[in-house]
């Protein structure tokens, strides 16, 4: 048996040690006894600290640590209502201690001091904002510290503001850069609150224009690829949390759109791609593409379409190219994209066609959406040819008919058989290929 223990001279957070502050027996993690950073539950009902218990399981025991019952299930089921119970006690203990905020874990300035040296317009705020990015991305770090940090001590109204600042006291790009792995960190951790992550969506869009700016300008002129992904990540995270003008002048930023088309392509001059840049570029645009009809024709004239189109013929993946894909189907909605895809069609629709059943049952809607715009309703010639010509075109259309699509996608995929000229006999020998009837989803 796991001995509980209710005294509070236990290990505590930095800020508390040397205070008496009472910790609630139910806040212990039965197999540490220290606060739980991340509860979860057993099948026996008993909450523990995830990293405590899953030691525990991968050591081999199949047994409640507490209970000492055998396991029939070893599925672990966050404890959503006690993790808040924590947060929200964290919080209030850091606020009431007269010492939060006056000493940090280490030697330097608490990081209750770097939020008040970054929120000051009489200082560079780089330096200080470097010091936050490593404290939110040190796993030695309690979680609940980091919360209490972004929530209550205003973390993240107040790095967002630095990437709204204009003009004179426009910040330099390594600050922004800085300024960008806060927020990202911030966003990217579980043990961040929702409600506390959406404080930085909420100051990002504050002045969206001014914050699509500042992460173009990351995105442009990071000091390396990975301070471009957070930069497009943090893109993502905003456009999912924002509403309204907002998320409108996120998509009406050229210089934004197009520097995230430029993070889809090579990143050397060999042309190699970073796939997990590709992907993240790729969310952020196919994001856009969706939530601004007056954006598409303008993301066009910036290079989406070859790029959607390298990327299709880049990934395996089928999430990058079902969000490809999207892409284009946006881009032929308008005179522009269909253009720009018909222009080198001899690349671009062998792509689509090769794509249509290996990117899930969106990625081949999308697919037939963008065939059916430029082959059928607009009768391009060349598009038409090239699908025609693509190997396995006739019978990827004919599984599809099979898969269970949508109406829409049905009555696009029986019009394209149109353009496949072929006889009785030679669509019966395509149609009994030995691919036909695999479902693919």
């Amino acid at each position: 048996m796991v001995r509980k223990e209710s005294t509070t001279s236990m290990r505590l957070p930095p800020q508390h040690q040397g205070l008496e502050v009472k910790i609630p027996s139910f806040f212990r993690c039965p197999i540490s006894l220290n606060v739980m950073r991340s509860p979860v539950s057993l099948c026996t009902g008993v909450t523990y600290d995830r990293a405590s218990i899953q030691r525990w399981l991968d050591s081999g025991n199949n047994t409640c640590p507490a209970t000492m019952l055998p396991l029939p299930s070893t599925d672990l089921v966050p404890n959503l209502t006690l993790r808040s119970l924590i947060a929200h006690w964290s919080a209030s203990a850091a606020s009431s201690s007269p010492a939060a905020g006056s000493v940090g874990s280490g030697a330097g300035p608490s990081p209750a001091c770097l939020v008040r040296q970054v929120a000051s317009s009489d200082a560079d705020p780089s330096t200080a904002l470097r010091a936050l990015a490593a404290y939110l991305s040190d796993d030695d770090v309690d979680e609940f510290e980091k919360n209490t940090l972004v929530g209550a001590g205003g973390a993240a109204e107040t790095v967002a503001s630095v990437l709204r600042r204009k003009g004179e006291q426009q910040i330099s790009v390594e600050g922004a850069e800085a300024a960008v792995r806060v927020l990202a960190a911030t966003v990217a951790l579980d043990g961040i609150e929702d409600a506390n992550k959406k404080r930085v969506a909420a100051g990002l869009a504050a002045d969206a224009s001014a914050s699509a700016a500042s992460l173009a300008r990351v995105l442009r002129g990071g000091s390396g690829l990975e301070a471009r992904i957070d930069a497009a990540r943090l893109v993502e995270f905003l456009l999912a949390n924002a509403a309204g003008e907002a998320k409108e002048a996120i998509a009406e930023s050229s210089e934004l759109v197009g520097e995230l088309i430029r993070l889809v392509g090579p990143v050397d001059e060999k042309g190699s791609l970073d796939m997990k840049a590709v992907d993240t570029g790729l969310s952020c645009l196919a994001t856009i593409s969706r939530s601004r009809r007056a954006a598409r024709a303008e993301m066009v004239r910036l290079g989406a379409v070859p790029a959607a189109v390298h990327a299709l013929h880049a990934t395996a993946e089928p999430g990058p190219s079902a969000r490809a894909l999207r892409i284009l189907e946006s881009a032929v909605g308008c005179a522009e994209g269909r253009a720009a895809l018909c222009e080198h069609a001899e690349e671009a629709v062998p792509a689509v066609v090769g794509k249509m059943m290996k990117a899930g049952r969106d990625g081949a809607e999308a697919a037939v959406a963008v065939l059916w715009a430029v082959c059928h309703k607009y009768k391009d010639r060349r598009a038409a040819d090239a699908a025609a010509a693509s190997e396995g075109g006739l019978t990827r259309l004919l599984l599809l008919l099979q898969s269970g699509c949508s109406p829409a996608a049905r009555q696009m995929a029986l019009e394209l058989l149109k353009i496949y000229k072929v006889n009785a006999k030679s669509c019966l020998a395509g149609y009994d290929s030995k691919t036909t009837h695999i479902m693919p989803f």
